[in-house]
């Protein structure tokens, strides 16, 4: 009993000093504090882009200059800067292309100009009109009405043609979508740049429906240019650091021929009140400001407000359309499809 004694008291001093270590060690862990999200509230925040980012139509306007670009309120990057509490620098512009981001457009200066070394977010929706991806449905869409709907007799309407892009063509957009983000980056170093891919404009391959009077061969070209475009802005984003929204698969299933729109469309008698032929109504620029905000905030982006209570999207009501697209099944809504072409975007 007595040697036993003894080992204790020699064995304890031992262990306590083995496991002395491990129970400090283990309470350092735990407490390591964690990294907070960088707030970018009263920072500046500069959004690139042409009309789906804008919002031509969509009500209320914004006093933008020149009143061609056709911003509004209610567009997403508005809707974002009010959601992280940033200074908005507002340069997107109805029409633009890549060269109009890299340069002047008539009066109004290169997009990219309104870029500082102070600017902490960049957000682009561009290339599209490079390769007539909205463009091309407006030619569409009038070519349709003179062939359908036309009335017997009458002088036949003059359409745009149907621009089908070439292999340069998709190389010269991603040439410029690249030195778009390069420029940045080299002007802005601390600035996030964000690539918001253009929502989807029609419904899968066999979903037309008289809100997109169309034929099919011509929204297979739309459809095609819509996913080599994706294509393009994912591999530019990869290629420069930037990160990007996939809003065409977000949208997948918001078309206008769906029951949650988040595109307009192009009803007939369509007067314009709720936005642009052919681009997003007010759901989709507020689903467009949350998906963004969310990719923000999970890399480490800290919202201010709440996210945007989205506000059911509808096409606008009027006449019952004339007639569907061919073989195409009944709208789940009965909407109205165009009053005039717009010849770009």
């Amino acid at each position: 009993m007595h040697l036993r004694r003894i080992a204790l008291r020699v064995a304890l001093p031992l262990l306590a000093g083995v496991f002395a270590p491990l129970a400090h060690a283990q309470p350092a862990q735990t407490a390591e504090p964690q990294q907070s999200a960088e707030s970018l509230v009263g920072m500046r925040y500069v959004a690139i882009g042409s009309s789906y980012a804008a919002g031509p139509m969509l009500p209320p306007a914004k006093p933008s200059w020149p009143a061609r670009c056709g911003q509004s309120f209610n567009n997403y990057p508005t809707l974002l800067a009010e959601r992280l509490g940033m200074e908005l620098i507002d340069r997107t512009c109805s029409g633009a292309t890549t060269e109009h981001v890299l340069g002047p457009w008539g009066e109004v200066p290169p997009q990219i100009s309104s870029v500082t070394a102070d600017t902490r977010l960049v957000t682009i929706t561009i290339g599209g009109n490079d390769l007539s991806y909205v463009g091309n449905l407006f030619s569409a869409n009038c070519a349709f009405n003179a062939r359908v709907i036309a009335t017997p007799g009458a002088k036949a309407r003059a359409c745009g043609p149907i621009r089908v892009p070439v292999e340069p063509d998709y190389a010269r957009d991603e040439a410029q979508m690249t030195e778009i983000a390069r420029r940045i980056r080299s002007m802005a170093p601390q600035a996030r740049i964000v690539f918001v891919q253009y929502p989807r404009p029609l419904p899968r391959a066999g979903a037309l429906c008289a809100a997109t009077p169309i034929s099919e061969a011509n929204a297979a070209i739309v459809r095609e240019i819509g996913r080599r475009l994706v294509d393009i802005t994912n591999r530019v984003a990869k290629e420069t650091g930037s990160l990007v929204v996939d809003m065409a698969h977000a949208s997948i299933d918001h078309s206008p021929c769906d029951k949650v729109p988040w595109m307009i469309g192009a009803p007939q008698g369509y007067d314009g009140r709720l936005g642009l032929q052919w681009h997003l109504n007010k759901l989709g620029m507020q689903s467009t400001a949350n998906a963004v905000a969310a990719a923000l905030i999970k890399n480490g982006v800290a919202p201010i407000s709440p996210p945007i209570k989205a506000e059911p999207g509808v096409n606008p009501t009027g006449q019952e359309p004339t007639m569907p697209a061919p073989n195409a099944p009944a709208p789940a809504d009965r909407v109205p499809a165009p009053a005039r072409p717009t010849p770009r975007i």
